[in-house]
């Protein structure tokens, strides 16, 4: 039987003024998430269109641990220097059905 992963994929549309900012604090955050407990993969994407829109797309083994990942010192540090340069947030909680 396959393993169910926990998918994530998280929009952030950033302030123009302010994408450069935010991308190099995104930037950080990719090897000592890649390094967490539970994490499969953790991977940071740019829009061709629009550079003020960046994706994640993370997997997990579990949700408890995605949770855990979430609470970490290195996100609050994220969202609090970039707390008012984003314009929008939205995450899915997803999981694989098929490939």
């Amino acid at each position: 039987m396959k393993k169910s992963f926990l998918t994530i994929v998280a929009r952030i549309t950033v302030k123009e003024e302010h994408t450069e900012f935010v991308k190099a604090e995104l930037l950080k955050l990719l090897d000592v998430t890649r390094a967490e407990e539970g994490n499969i993969s953790y991977d940071l994407h740019q829009d061709n269109e629009n550079p003020n829109v960046f994706l994640f797309h993370e997997k997990w083994t579990n949700r408890e641990l995605w949770q855990k990942h979430m609470a970490n010192k290195y996100l609050a540090h994220y969202l609090k220097v970039t707390e008012d340069k984003v314009e929008e947030f939205v995450l899915s909680e997803m999981t694989e059905i098929g490939n």
